[in-house]
Parts: structure tokens; C-alpha cells; sequence
């Protein structure tokens, strides 16, 4: 596996007293960032994952996956399978609605690529709700003509992947494992599809923090790593100059400097890849700087990043005197990022009086998590809460009052369910009150439950620190006669 070395902040001309005053910002504004990654000169000069979050574990980048797909573009454009300005429906002769209005038969390649492709309206629900996700895209009224606007369009990077396997013949990992993925020393990453194999190609990508950071380093190398050309220095160019403004009804500074080949383009000639939540890879060229972040970010957050950014670390570039001793501050910020934790449960006393709980069952009313049935069971100091749904397998949970717990549990990521890593808090608010936290470190996700018992019955509330489809919820439950009821029994009420 490729991996970055590492050096002193100091020796790329910016002060870890610097860096330490970026990471007192992000403390005292509660930024949520889970991990960062600073890359001078294709040097890591600072990286934190905040505990529980690792170096190891893949992170769901969300749109930041559009990036990824963009450079696929430009690889089967380099060797030829298809140019820019092929027309989108040239690769789907057999999916085309049986009348191509004139819109349609505009749209080409770089449309997909640049966000112009003609569609007025957010085409997102009705592409994603169908099985046959190509053909409800060219079945969509395009109500404008293509180049004429800039509105936002994940369907058309999912387009973009469905024509590398229509033009190649290979799925998208497959096709990036030799020319990306490999050549940089990324592991085979999972990418979510769609329901007919086709990777979604703008969003359900899962890659580590280091391997975001490596492909920002290729991208700030003009298509080249480690020697290697892995996309032409001319689409790289291409794909990160503006191809269309994006500017009108645009709030944030950063989200208003033209928009690339599947880039966001910023101030100062930068230039990034961006997930919701704030997922990124920030390139800066004239600096020599690669960012790589995961975050957990509400609105307006990123841009306060990108801000904290450009204040304390772009722009407090060749300031310092490099002759003065810097390794005791070096030390204070290493120090300083190793302790970087993530806000979990204060450890609380269990009550003494706490409600009776062990072996009882009860069945939820309707909610939108379809959470059926809820089951407790005490073994030894540990806490097992058993989750029973109406579409999917029985979840099994396990909870501890004085410690974390690590395990595995089947949670939505982007577009579907999937067994992922997550830590596991539980408290008692007050003799009747539980709260349960799960953090699933492999995306931005926390969930928590709070369980208040009654004498038959229970009150659930579920809330989640960020979603796409928000699923915070409120529901009763009532307790199930037979105590004891397994968990199959009760799944056949």
C-alpha cells in the first residue's frame, strides 16, 4: 500500500502554532470534523481523527464520490472510448423513450460533467425511485436546453457511470482498480449501486481519509502520482477551470466561483471535491496544499471550514522564521490532535431504583424507522436491546453503563442498508429514562434512542445528528403479555 510521509508543518513554511490556533477555532465553534489531513508539498504535516474515529475506516463521501467519478471520465476520454462531446444518447440506444425532443438529443458528455444538462426542475426522487434508473433519466422532460443553466443534478453523475460501462464494459470499480484505485494504494472500496449493479457514480463512495488525501495530491500533480500519469495534465485542467457559473442564488462565497468537471471551484484559484455533511478534498496549487476532511456538519458549516481554511492556514503561509526552535510547538500540537475526541455520553451512576426492564417486550406503534418490536434483556453489566422491523432482519445491540461498546450493525449509508462498524453508549437520565447512542464511524451518523419506561408501556423518541431523509421520530410502545416472547414469536404477531 502507497502511503504519504510525514514531516514538520515548519518545513513547509506554515507554524504548528498556526495549525493549533485552526484547531482552537473548530473547538470553540463545535465544528463536528471527524478527521483532517493537511498535505504540504505531498508531505502530511498534520492528520487527526477524533476517537473514536480511525485511520483505517473507510468514510462515506457522499457527492465527494462525483470527483472520482469525473476522473473516470477523463481516463476513458484519454484512451478513447468516447469524447466529450458525444451525445448522451448515443450510449443507450434501447433506453431512450420512443420520442427524443431536441433537448435531449443536445445533451452530451460534458453537460452530465458540468451540471447544465437542461433539467429546470430537481430530478433526484424520480430517477432514484425507479429500478431502471438510465431510462427515467431519458424519460424526464428536459424543459431547457443543455448548456443554457447550472442547476445541480446527481442523476447526471450516475449517468456518467452508467455510460463508463456502457463504453467500456466494466462496472466503475472495476474500471478505476487498475488506472486509480491500485496505482494511488487505495483497497478495493466499496461504492453503493443502483438497483441494477451500476454504480451511483455521484454519491456512495467509501474510501479513508488518507486515500481522499492521495487522490487530492494526484489532482494537485496535474493527473500524475508517484511518476505515474493516471489522467492527462489536459483534463485535469479542464475539469477544474470553470465550465459553468454557478453563481446566481448561491449563498456561500465558496459555492459561487464557477463549477468545473464535477469540482467546485474557489477563491484563490482553488478547487475542491465536496460531500454533504462536509466531506472534502481541498486543493490550493498555488500553495501546494491537499485537504482531506470527514465531518459531520449542519448548514453553512463547510463554508465556515473553508473559511477557518483559508485564515489560519493559507494565509499564515511564509510568515514564520524557520531558524527559531519550533519542536516544542510541534510536540503541543501533536499532543493536541491525539487527544481530539468526539463529545460521546458523560459515564452517569446507575440508579438504584431503576424501572424493571429485563425480558420485557413491546410492540411500537407506526413509526417511519418501522420499528416493530423492542426487547431488553440484562447480562451481567451489560445492557442487549433487541430491535425487531417490518422489512429487514432482526438487530441485536449491545450496550455497556461504564464503557464503550465496538461492534457491527446494519445501518442506511447513502442509498442503502449495510453492516458497518459503530461504538455504542448507554446512560440513565433518571430512574425511568435511557438513552442509547450509536455512532457509526464509517459515516457521519449518530443515532440515539431515548427509552423513557412507564408501568406498561414505553415512550421512544429517536433522533439523528444529521440525514438526508430525516427520520427523527417520537412513538409509543405497549408491553408485550407474554414477558419472556422471543424475538421470532414476536415478529409473527
Amino acid at each position: 500500500m502507497t502511503s504519504l510521509n510525514a514531516d514538520f508543518p515548519e518545513q513547509h513554511g506554515l507554524s504548528s502554532n498556526a495549525l493549533s490556533r485552526f484547531f482552537d477555532r473548530i473547538e470553540q465553534l463545535q465544528l463536528q470534523v471527524n478527521s483532517f489531513m493537511l498535505l504540504q508539498d505531498g508531505f502530511i504535516t498534520a492528520q487527526m481523527w477524533r476517537s473514536p474515529y480511525r485511520p483505517d475506516r473507510p468514510q462515506l463521501l457522499y457527492s465527494l464520490s462525483k470527483s472520482f467519478t469525473s476522473i473516470a471520465i477523463g481516463m476513458a476520454v484519454d484512451s478513447g472510448y468516447f469524447r466529450l462531446d458525444d451525445p448522451v444518447v448515443r450510449f443507450f440506444p434501447d433506453r431512450c423513450p420512443e420520442r427524443i425532443s431536441n433537448n435531449l438529443s443536445k445533451m452530451k458528455v460534458h453537460h452530465l460533467l458540468s451540471m447544465n444538462t437542461g433539467h429546470r426542475a430537481n430530478i433526484y426522487s424520480d430517477v432514484i425511485g425507479a429500478n431502471d434508473w438510465v431510462q427515467a433519466f431519458l424519460s424526464l422532460e428536459v424543459e431547457c436546453e443543455p448548456g443554457s443553466h447550472y442547476s445541480y443534478n446527481t442523476p447526471a453523475t450516475y449517468m456518467l457511470s452508467a455510460i463508463i460501462r456502457q463504453a467500456t464494459g466494466q462496472h466503475l470499480v472495476d474500471f478505476l482498480m487498475p488506472r486509480l484505485f491500485e496505482p494511488l494504494g487505495i483497497e478495493r472500496p466499496v461504492w453503493e449501486t443502483c438497483p441494477m449493479g451500476t454504480a451511483a457514480g455521484g454519491m456512495g463512495l467509501s474510501l479513508t481519509t488518507e486515500d481522499v488525501a492521495k487522490f487530492g495530491q494526484m489532482l494537485l500533480d496535474r493527473g500524475e502520482y508517484n511518476g505515474r500519469t493516471i489522467v492527462s495534465e489536459a483534463y485535469i485542467a479542464l475539469a477544474t477551470r470553470e465550465q459553468n457559473d454557478n453563481r446566481q442564488g448561491a449563498k456561500d462565497i465558496d459555492s459561487a466561483q464557477g463549477y468545473g468537471y464535477q469540482f467546485h471551484l474557489g477563491r484563490r484559484g482553488c478547487f475542491r471535491g465536496a460531500g454533504a455533511f462536509g466531506q472534502l478534498c481541498f486543493v490550493a496549487p498555488e500553495q501546494r496544499i491537499v485537504i482531506a476532511a470527514t465531518a459531520a456538519f449542519t448548514k453553512g458549516e463547510t463554508q465556515t471550514l473553508l473559511d477557518l481554511i483559508y485564515e489560519h492556514i493559507i494565509d499564515e503561509l511564509d510568515i514564520i522564521n524557520t531558524v527559531q526552535p519550533f519542536m516544542e510547538d510541534c510536540v503541543v500540537l501533536q499532543k493536541r490532535l491525539a487527544s481530539m475526541a468526539y463529545p460521546a455520553p458523560t459515564v452517569r451512576p446507575i440508579p438504584e431504583d431503576i424501572a424493571e426492564f429485563d425480558g420485557r417486550w413491546y410492540r411500537m406503534e407506526e413509526n417511519p424507522e418501522k420499528l416493530r418490536k423492542l426487547g431488553f434483556v440484562r447480562k451481567g453489566g451489560r445492557l442487549e436491546v433487541q430491535l425487531c422491523h417490518e422489512d429487514r432482519e432482526q438487530r441485536i445491540l449491545e450496550f455497556d453503563f461504564h464503557a464503550p461498546v465496538h461492534l457491527h450493525d446494519e445501518f442506511v449509508k447513502d442509498l442503502s442498508l449495510h453492516r458497518q462498524e459503530a461504538v455504542t453508549y448507554a446512560v440513565w437520565q433518571d430512574s425511568a429514562t435511557l438513552k442509547l447512542t450509536l455512532l457509526y464511524i464509517e459515516t457521519p451518523y449518530c443515532a440515539a434512542y431515548t427509552i423513557r419506561f412507564q408501568e406498561t408501556g414505553v415512550e421512544v423518541r429517536f433522533e439523528m445528528n444529521v440525514s438526508m431523509t430525516s427520520m427523527n421520530y417520537k412513538a409509543s410502545g405497549h408491553l408485550v403479555e407474554a414477558a419472556q416472547e422471543s424475538a421470532q414469536d414476536s415478529l409473527a404477531h
